[in-house]
């Protein structure tokens, strides 16, 4: 036990290695029950690691980058999205618009417009073959970075995507750990999000490019606490061009630029409004310009068509919903998605709308954490939730004294239990599973807060 005790971090790493290794050459996604046993194993080193206080910072990183370089050399095994990464990136090497025209149509056609093409069509599958591409501009410039080093070989394209993002991992490290310092907070915070083996795995490992919105997000928050707020837009705007998620915030700055620092209180002033206008305007218009050499008279048709799929086709891990669609069977007798789509935007609106004027947002980690908040409620009555999306939630809580999406990016891998059956289905008693977990441990933190609220004010 005294040996397990003093060497516990050096087996934690060592497991680890040997744990990634094998999830990243060697396991199928159809394996669930193997999925789970490497991914609550990889948890359990992560917790080992994160409580050890004698690990310093720097070892802490350097653990990080051996774990995502344990992938590079690695096919995503996990997800297809990267095969149509790779499509787009080489669409616009040859000077044609990703935008505007469908990988399945080129195929039927028996026409090739890029590098093994057939073999990245087959790769994606027939349902993101035949959808336009709703990646934001910036994301498209990764994809085309990629096809620039590696025009002609898939696992090249891999190799410089995968270095992309954890390059963008490293930016979330440092900005955050500045950011951490600037609001006194424990800064090995930021490994919650950077050791975590979700991360390591979604992001690096399967190539999703969250962490290049997130880079440009935590860095544009930095830079708006230090009230550099033009250059916070710009950066917001860079964040909204790799995804469009950040959008959802713009609402939560409101109380921020009209805040009385003396009196700790808010009200409209004309320099608020106006500043706070402005904001918007750099967001928006730099987010315009980004799109700007992508333009043309299909993009807006296309594009809105592509995103709006999200809400009326597809359904997957879903929490609300799928009481609503439920609830929709039982009084209509068929799914009610393509009205439930429409009525949870508008839900989350009117979440937002509370969180802006009913909710104090005068300092840098209230409005992180109604960031947070608000973006869970979209989550919460969404039709699809895959499990990538919860990179935005696990970095804002960082910043916070909420720690429910680290519960949320543990049981997530739940969610994967559809891809076990051929054809794919998902099984509703692991959805379950996953989030009486999550609204267990968060129903809890929140009464724990709210309790620890009305104490500190009785002193």
């Amino acid at each position: 036990m005294v040996f397990l005790k003093k060497y516990s971090s050096v087996l934690a790493v060592t497991f680890s290695v040997i744990l990634y290794f094998f999830f990243a050459h060697f396991l199928d996604r159809t394996h669930f029950y193997t999925l789970c046993f490497l991914w609550f194993s990889l948890f359990g080193c992560f917790y080992v690691l994160i409580k050890n206080k004698k690990t310093s910072f720097k070892t802490l990183v350097a653990i990080a980058v051996l774990f995502r370089l344990l992938f590079l050399f690695s096919i995503p095994n996990l997800s297809q999205d990267f095969y149509r990464f790779i499509w787009d990136g080489r669409m616009l090497l040859n000077g044609l618009n990703p935008y505007l025209s469908l990988p399945e149509t080129f195929i039927q056609q028996n026409l090739k417009p890029v590098a093994e093409a057939s073999v990245l069509y087959d790769g994606m599958g027939k349902l993101n073959g035949s959808h336009y591409t709703n990646y934001p501009p910036l994301n498209q410039l990764c994809f085309f970075i990629a096809a620039l080093f590696a025009q002609k070989n898939i696992l090249g394209a891999v190799i410089v995507l995968r270095i992309l993002i954890i390059l963008a991992d490293l930016g979330i490290l440092y900005f955050g750990k500045k950011l951490l310092e600037k609001l006194n907070l424990p800064i090995k915070n930021i490994f919650w999000y950077i050791l975590n083996p979700f991360i390591i795995i979604e992001m690096t490992g399967n190539l999703h490019f969250e962490p290049v919105m997130l880079f440009f997000l935590v860095w544009g928050l930095y830079q708006l606490h230090l009230q550099k707020w033009i250059f916070a837009g710009i950066l917001i705007a860079f964040s909204v061009s790799v995804k469009l998620i950040p959008l959802l915030f713009l609402p939560l700055f409101y109380q921020y630029f009209n805040q009385h620092k003396s009196s700790k209180k808010w009200l409209p002033t004309f320099k608020g409004i106006k500043n706070l206008s402005l904001f918007y305007v750099i967001i928006i218009g730099t987010t315009l310009l980004l799109f700007l050499p992508f333009y043309s008279q299909e993009l807006i048709a296309n594009y809105a068509n592509s995103v709006g799929l999200w809400f009326r086709n597809f359904e997957f891990n879903a929490s609300f919903y799928y009481i609503f669609r439920e609830i929709g069977y039982w009084f209509r007798g068929y799914n009610e998605i393509a009205i439930i789509g429409k009525i949870s935007p508008i839900l989350t609106i009117l979440f937002l709308i509370f969180l802006t004027f009913f909710r104090k947002n005068i300092t840098t980690i209230s409005v992180i954490t109604a960031m947070l908040f608000g973006l869970c409620f979209y989550y919460f009555t969404a039709t699809t939730v895959h499990p990538w999306y919860l990179a935005t939630p696990l970095i804002l809580s960082v910043f916070t004294k909420y720690k429910f999406p680290l519960v949320w990016s543990l049981v997530i891998i739940l969610s994967y239990q559809a891809y076990a059956n051929n054809p794919w289905k998902e099984n509703l008693a692991f959805v379950f599973l996953e989030y009486i977990l999550l609204f267990s441990f968060l129903g809890y933190e929140i009464y724990a807060n709210y309790s620890l609220n009305k104490i500190q004010k009785k002193l």
